[in-house]
C-alpha cells in the first residue's frame, strides 16, 4: 500500500478503495437503468439491442391510450390500468396496516414484559423467510382443504374458498404481506423508541399526563423522523410487491390482485410474444412515480422540521 500511495498520491487512495463498489454499482444498478430506458424506446421481441428498431414514444403512448382513465376497459392496455388501480388500493391499505401494527408491536416490545427478547425474535422471524416459502405456507393454510378451513369445519362452519373470491383474496394478499414484512419495520421503530430519553416520560408522569397524552405529545413527535423513513421504505416495498402474490394468488381471481410489478413481469417475460419495450416503459413510469413520491415526502419532512 505504501508503494501504491506513492505512485498515485494520498488524495487518490480513497478512490482505489471505492473503485470495486463503484464498478459493482455501475454494472448492476446504473447500466441496467440505461438499458431499460433504451428498451422503452424500441420495439420487437428480440432481446439484443442491435436487433431492436427504434420506435420513439410508441410504448408510452400505448400504455397511456385510454378513452376514459377511470374505466380500464376503454384502454388499449386494460391490464396495465387494472394493475395500477389495484396498486392504488393495495399500497395505502397495506402501508397503513403495516405501520400501524408495527408501531403497536414496537411499543409493546419496548415495555417491560417477560420474554421480551423471545418475542422480538418471533416477530422478526418471518422477515428471514423466503417470500416464496411465506406464500406457499399461507396458500397451504388458506386453500379449501387447508388448515384454516379444517379449524372452521371442526367448529361446525362450512369451508370457505378464501382465494377464489376477489374481496377475500385481496384481504389475504394484504394480510400475508403485512405478516411477512412487519418485523423489519418493528425493529426500526423499536430502535427509535429506545432512542427517546426516559427522562421525558418521567417528567410527563410527574405532571400526571395520561398514557395517551404522553404518546401523542412525546412519542409521536420524537418518533417522526423514524416514522418518515419507515413510511418511505414501506411504500417502496409495497409498490414492488411481487413474489408473495405471484405464488399466493397469481394475480387472480381474474385480475383482482394483479399489481404493477407482476404486470411488468408478465408482459415482458411470461406472455408470447414477449414485449420488452412495453415492460420497460411501464417499469420506468413506475420508477418515476416512486421517485417523485419520495422527493415530495422528503421535501415535506424537511419543511416541517425547519418550521
Amino acid at each position: 500500500m505504501a508503494g501504491l500511495q506513492k505512485a498515485i498520491g494520498i488524495k487518490k487512495m480513497p478512490w482505489f478503495f471505492l473503485l470495486p463498489n463503484l464498478l459493482a454499482v455501475i454494472l448492476f444498478s446504473l447500466l441496467p437503468v440505461f438499458v431499460n430506458i433504451f428498451y422503452s424506446f424500441t420495439g420487437s421481441d428480440r432481446l439484443y439491442p442491435s436487433q431492436r428498431p427504434f420506435i420513439g414514444t410508441y410504448n408510452y403512448e400505448t400504455l397511456l391510450d385510454c378513452g376514459n382513465y377511470l374505466d380500464p376497459s376503454t384502454c388499449s392496455r386494460d391490464l396495465f390500468w387494472r394493475a395500477l388501480g389495484n396498486s392504488l388500493v393495495f399500497v395505502p391499505t397495506q402501508v397503513a396496516a403495516m405501520i400501524g401494527i408495527a408501531l403497536l408491536t414496537a411499543i409493546c416490545l419496548n415495555g417491560n414484559i417477560r420474554g421480551r427478547g423471545f418475542f422480538r425474535g418471533v416477530f422478526f422471524f418471518p422477515v428471514m423467510l423466503s417470500p416464496v416459502v411465506v406464500a406457499l405456507t399461507w396458500q397451504w393454510i388458506l386453500q379449501r382443504t387447508g388448515v384454516l378451513n379444517g379449524i372452521l369445519t371442526n367448529l361446525g362452519f362450512e369451508p370457505v374458498n378464501w382465494l377464489v373470491y376477489a374481496n377475500s383474496a385481496f384481504f389475504w394478499s394484504v394480510f400475508v404481506t403485512v405478516w411477512a414484512h412487519m418485523g423489519f419495520y418493528t425493529i426500526i421503530l423499536l430502535a427509535g423508541l429506545q432512542a427517546i430519553p426516559r427522562d421525558v416520560y418521567e417528567a410527563a408522569k410527574m405532571d400526571s399526563a395520561s398514557h395517551w397524552r404522553a404518546f401523542t405529545r412525546i412519542t409521536l413527535p420524537l418518533l417522526k423522523p423514524v416514522l418518515l423513513v419507515v413510511f418511505i421504505l414501506a411504500v417502496i416495498r409495497s409498490v414492488q410487491t411481487f413474489d408473495e402474490l405471484y405464488v399466493l394468488t397469481g394475480g387472480g381471481p381474474g385480475s383482482a390482485t394483479l399489481l404493477m410489478v407482476q404486470y411488468i413481469y408478465e408482459i415482458g417475460f411470461a406472455v408470447q410474444p414477449r414485449n420488452f419495450g412495453l415492460a420497460a416503459a411501464a417499469s420506468l413510469l413506475l420508477g418515476i412515480v416512486l421517485l417523485i413520491f419520495t422527493l415530495v415526502q422528503l421535501r415535506i419532512s424537511r419543511g416541517s422540521s425547519n418550521g
